[in-house]
């Protein structure tokens, strides 16, 4: 059975995408800070006959997020997609946003250790092995101020930093993937999850991933609706 890990699953999108991706046929390794958490939703998707669990781990902690992709091996083998979307829907320490006049050193450290090297060290996670068997998929959201933050807020520019970094990565590796049986592409969101109409929804949403990992085309996939 293949396996999807989540890095940020929780409520929203990552129940979502667990949903859509455990009812064909995937085990589905949920990683985020809060152990309780993703036993609770590792239940709920148990129950629908979906086999998950649960790993804690810290994007902004390297070592914690190296040891959850220790445990999922254990427990699940070979990850054979990966998801990562770092969404806080709990403040998190140290990460605040700021404006381009206010942007310094050390408020943007925190944002580019949530997304880049969050980003490229749950990557370096399974990529070695994905590269060697020549096949994974390798999937990163974003909010959509990582392809224009004009729309965002203005005190959103650390963020819009931070995550056009972890864009432009993403976009290098799918061009050195490309043939070798990898796929890894990029996905930013205009949207305001769950706070419109059907296009808004999260289950709607998640259905763009399962088309990623099935039609494997393009480095980019930019899902709006405005």
């Amino acid at each position: 059975m293949p396996t999807i890990a989540i890095v940020g699953a929780g409520s929203g999108l990552g129940r979502s995408i667990a949903r859509t991706f455990g009812r064909n046929g995937f085990s589905v390794a949920l990683v985020s800070r809060t152990q309780s958490k993703l036993d609770t939703l590792a239940a709920e998707l148990g129950r629908t006959g979906v086999d998950a669990a649960g790993f804690a781990g810290d994007v902004m902690d390297r070592a914690s997020l190296v040891d959850a992709f220790t445990r999922i091996r254990q427990r699940f083998g070979t990850v054979d997609v990966l998801e990562y979307s770092p969404a806080p829907h709990t403040p998190v320490p140290g990460v605040t946003p700021a404006s381009p006049l206010d942007v310094t050193v050390e408020n943007i450290q925190p944002q580019l250790d949530y997304y880049l090297y969050g980003g490229i060290t749950a990557a370096r996670q399974v990529l070695p092995d994905m590269l060697e068997r020549g096949s994974g998929t390798l999937l990163f959201t974003t909010g959509g101020s990582s392809v224009d933050p004009t729309p965002a807020p203005p005190e959103y520019a650390n963020i819009a930093l931070a995550s056009a970094a972890l864009r432009s990565w993403v976009l290098k590796l799918h061009q050195v993937t490309e043939g070798t049986g990898v796929y890894a592409a990029h996905v930013p969101l205009s949207v305001w999850i769950g706070a419109g109409g059907p296009e808004s929804q999260p289950d709607t949403i998640a259905q763009l991933y399962w088309d990623l990992y099935t039609t494997r085309e393009g480095a980019e996939h930019h899902y709006t609706t405005f």
